[in-house]
């Protein structure tokens, strides 16, 4: 058997993901290596989509599975399968169980990231802040998903609480099991786009994935009912997977998440909370702390009413945790120390 050792087009990989970020990357000598995208990572091996379909990787002994997330760009051998190199990530998604310890990765290259909530108790916005947190710190483009709008007896208090979340924010109300939510979500799922879906069990993800995926997908994701009396749902999903969307873009699954420590977030957190840091530099003291100091531009807009105090509340808490949970550079070497 022979095989074709010519380098692949990039027009042809950009249907994948593939752009000029990924080709920049590639190296005179690589050239004739062939890149694919790894679709899902488990404690021993990796497998990823190409352009001729799924592979198995093969991988050196040197590799560490937990070192790769899906939606990552790999340069892989075509004869022998065998994964040579991963290229720098244009986004990723990462979070810190409690307790500490190192990053995990949930998913890379995203362009959107749908954080996916329904309009009964799961509404639960410190969470969905943390969310959104962790789309801004990650490089990705979050968009608020609202689902069950049919059940609640008045949807639209959702969308206006959704909206106030953060500046800019795109809401979007569907229902996962009806095709016409292909048509509300299309301008962030087209060709070569890649989207990834959050949220809590039981909302809906898995079923959002089979409806954008299509009917022609060879392993549908298990879906599961969730509890109406007290909204939640068990666990479907158990590991991040990638899906080619029926309108040409890539879908990234992710296990159900009812908490999620913010840490290494300084940056989305100020995204998400731009009012505020905005306001910051017009008050009295430069260290001020938005409690107590007296000309303190904060402390105004909450009397004035144009800042919720709950808002500037969480804000403190989220500040707080993320402090507490990352590592800082201390010591003579810079040792990483908590």
């Amino acid at each position: 058997m022979t095989h074709d050792l010519s380098p692949i087009h990039p027009a042809r990989l950009s249907r994948l993901g593939w752009s000029d970020f990924f080709e920049e990357q590639r190296e005179q000598a690589e050239i004739c290596l062939e890149p694919m995208r790894i679709a899902t990572v488990h404690r021993s091996r990796l497998t990823a989509v190409s352009l001729a379909g799924p592979v198995g990787l093969e991988l050196p002994v040197h590799i560490q599975t937990s070192d790769f997330a899906v939606g990552d760009w790999v340069l892989v051998e075509p004869e022998t399968r065998t994964m040579r190199r991963r290229l720098s990530r244009k986004s990723v998604l990462q979070r810190r169980n409690e307790g500490g310890g190192p990053l995990q990765l949930a998913a890379a290259n995203v362009d959107t990231l749908f954080v996916v909530t329904s309009c009964n108790g799961d509404f639960n916005i410190a969470r969905l802040e943390r969310y959104l947190a962790l789309a801004n710190q990650g490089g990705t483009n979050p968009v608020l998903v609202l689902t069950k709008a049919d059940m609640a007896p008045d949807a639209e208090i959702y969308r206006q609480r959704a909206r106030r979340l953060q500046r800019g924010l795109a809401v979007v109300m569907v229902n996962p099991r009806l095709r016409d939510t292909v048509a509300t979500l299309a301008p962030w799922c087209g060709q070569g786009l890649t989207v990834a879906v959050v949220g809590s069990s039981g909302v809906g993800k898995s079923t959002l994935v089979n409806t954008l995926a299509g009917p022609d997908q060879e392993s549908p994701q298990e879906t599961g009912m969730i509890r109406e009396h007290d909204a939640k749902g068990r666990h479907t999903t158990t590991a991040r997977s990638l899906h080619a969307i029926a309108e040409g873009g890539w879908i990234i699954d992710t296990p159900g998440m009812r908490t999620l420590h913010v840490s290494d977030a300084a940056d989305g957190i100020d995204t998400l909370f731009a009012e505020i840091v905005e306001l910051a530099p017009s008050c009295r003291f430069r260290d001020c702390t938005h409690a107590h100091e007296p000309g303190c531009a904060v402390q105004a807009a909450v009397m004035d009413g144009t800042l919720d105090p709950e808002r500037l509340t969480r804000w403190r808490k989220l500040l707080d945790e993320n402090r507490a949970n990352t590592p800082v550079l201390s010591g003579p070497r810079g040792s990483r120390k908590r």
